[in-house]
């Protein structure tokens, strides 16, 4: 269970986000990451096996405002990353912890060319298949449908009156989750978790599969 002082710090950051305040309550900080890395490392250890995780990380406060219209210079929350073991298992996890406007989401939000490619080319050729295990209704009613950026017509090279261009306009594959305040702080919330990747594993195990083979269903690893 995550530790109840964690967000009172976070509430009094987005209320003194400047660095003259951070400094001052920099012990504060120090020990609420403490307790998000102690949580993240009780979730990682229940977590682990069945989803094929290889790390954990908790990331960092500070923001890079330099390309930002936003100058604050820290984040009002914590940000915990789950990786699957590369090269099989594709895709992650991502869980925000924010008062008020926590979230858990899973999927792949920024797919390189070559495999943003491969997987509009799975779509291209069995869209059925894809549409299928994206809108599998254990996944749909645990996670809702499918999130992410999106280009307004075909992505080059495809016919924008392909069957399945509802997914081919996609670049993310995205599934989120909200999180109440008092879900997060229940005891049972790492029971609540696993149920939540069971769900989208499925689909992870899916498009990893898709991302290490070619059209014909051979490896290419």
């Amino acid at each position: 269970m995550l530790n109840s002082n964690v967000f009172p710090f976070l509430e009094a950051l987005k209320e003194n986000n400047n660095r003259a305040w951070f400094a001052e309550n920099k012990s504060s900080h120090d020990d609420a990451r403490k307790h998000v890395v102690e949580f993240t490392k009780i979730l990682f250890e229940r977590l682990s096996d069945l989803n094929h995780l290889d790390n954990q990380k908790v990331f960092r406060v500070y923001r890079d405002v330099r390309f930002s219209k936003n100058k604050t210079p820290y984040k009002s929350h914590f940000g915990i990353g789950f990786h699957r073991t590369k090269p099989i298992y594709r895709g992650g996890y991502y869980l925000h912890l924010e008062p008020g406007a926590s979230f858990l989401a899973a999927g792949f939000w920024a797919p390189n060319k070559d495999d943003l490619f491969r997987i509009r080319k799975e779509i291209e050729t069995d869209h059925e298949q894809f549409d299928k295990i994206s809108n599998g209704v254990k996944l749909i009613k645990y996670w809702g449908p499918m999130k992410g950026e999106q280009l307004k017509t075909a992505p080059k090279g495809f016919d924008k009156e392909h069957l399945g261009i509802k997914h081919l306009r996609f670049k993310q594959f995205i599934f989120t989750k909200e999180i109440s305040d008092d879900m997060l702080f229940d005891p049972e919330f790492s029971h609540w978790v696993v149920a939540q990747f069971n769900a989208i594993r499925p689909f992870l195990n899916y498009m990893g599969e898709v991302l290490t083979t070619d059209l014909n269903g051979e490896p290419v690893l």
